[in-house]
């Protein structure tokens, strides 16, 4: 595919970028710092030199004078490097140091405090439609998911199938995170069952015998692997009895459809409706990032069953959004948006569906899923009302 422009902005300070392997991390670095000095960690001669000798960092930068920008790929699999780049961004305030990687788990484990605020922290997400621009095709993105690793592929299919097993292999396995890999691959496949749903436990673990202690941490390895995500209930204020669950994604759709089993019993407009809403999820968690506000996203739902997808609330927006996987708006659909407005008048509406017209009904502005996530730019409006 021709190269993509990508709304992931430079800055000159260092910085960690975090992101989902295939993310186009390493790609995005080398075109826009081609002269930087360039360390990947994944290679088993770096990491071996690196992991038992750290300072083998500030021979290097002693050594290349002329070179300005250091990257460092996949600075998680040697934590211990850190303390030595904190040294140097000390000592050596002119230069810059970069630090990429797939996972902030074993750092967390370590301790390390991510060189005390030395450092920005910026995120790489799966391609949004505002880059692919032509490119972008609605259907193609909830089958395959948006991953730069997948849609650069001659065979798709097979790379995001194989997406999967290559975590689990790269780095769940190999990092020791969990100690029975046929317990974690049936907890993958049981948790497909719960994304864009509220999140029961219990009935994860039920469904790959384990304890619930056990599913609770592998939810936090997918977390810290950039997996997947729990979407906190919205209570700000609130007027009615909220449920407390929260609600779970993965990271991308394509990576749910390619856990998620099917077969004769299960429904596809269901999978496809799970698939849609979290493709706008993934757009608004990368459109909140690339514009570095503090715009966080919620959902809500009242014990009573009333329910609203997304709650985009902080500084700058406040709006409700409502996603269905049809192609025609029912009355009963608007139900949640507008109890959710009458709690909060002050939040704009938005009601996503498949059909191909605008339409404003009352102040409930209905928009096809497809026009919603083109227009989504970094650092422009959620959308023009």
């Amino acid at each position: 595919m021709k190269q993509v422009y990508r709304y992931l902005s430079q800055t000159n300070q260092s910085y960690f970028l975090f992101g989902p392997r295939g993310t186009g991390k390493t790609t995005w670095l080398k075109t826009n710092y081609p002269d930087a000095y360039y360390i990947d960690l994944l290679s088993t001669k770096l990491f071996i030199t690196y992991s038992s000798n750290p300072e083998r960092l500030t021979e290097i930068v002693e050594g290349n004078p002329e070179k300005k920008v250091f990257i460092i790929d996949e600075v998680q699999r040697i934590p211990s490097i850190l303390t030595i780049v904190h040294q140097l961004i000390e000592e050596k305030k002119e230069l810059q140091f970069i630090l990429t990687g797939s996972s902030a788990r074993k750092l967390k484990r370590t301790g390390t405090d991510l060189l005390a605020g030395r450092a920005l922290l910026k995120k790489c997400h799966p391609f949004i439609a505002a880059e692919l621009g032509g490119q972008f095709m609605l259907e193609s993105a909830l089958k395959l998911g948006m991953l730069p690793l997948v849609i650069a592929s001659t065979k798709p299919n097979e790379v995001l199938y194989s997406y999967a097993a290559l975590y689990i292999r790269e780095e769940v396995q190999s990092e020791g995170l969990v100690r029975n890999i046929g317990s974690f691959s049936r907890f993958l496949e049981a948790i497909s069952f719960s994304h864009g749903s509220i999140l029961n436990v219990s009935e994860v673990a039920r469904e790959c015998s384990v304890e619930r202690k056990t599913v609770e941490a592998y939810i936090s390895i997918l977390e810290d692997l950039l997996l997947g995500y729990k979407l906190p209930i919205f209570t700000k204020r609130a007027k009615r009895i909220l449920i407390s669950h929260s609600k779970f994604y993965f990271c991308d759709s394509g990576v749910f459809q390619s856990l998620r089993p099917k077969g004769p019993l299960d429904n596809i407009n269901e999978i496809s409706g799970q698939a849609i809403e979290g493709l706008v999820l993934q757009h608004l968690t990368a459109w909140i990032d690339y514009s570095n506000i503090y715009e966080k996203v919620y959902y809500w739902r009242t014990k009573s069953g009333l329910e609203v997808d997304f709650i985009i609330y902080g500084e700058n927006e406040f709006v409700a959004i409502e996603v269905k996987n049809s192609d025609k708006v029912k009355s009963k659909e608007l139900k949640g948006l507008k109890n959710f407005n009458e709690d909060y008048p002050e939040a704009r509406l938005l009601f996503l569906y498949r059909g191909t017209e605008k339409i404003k009904k009352g102040n409930i502005l209905i928009i096809p899923v497809d026009i919603f996530l083109k227009q989504l730019v970094p650092n422009k409006p959620l959308y023009t009302f």
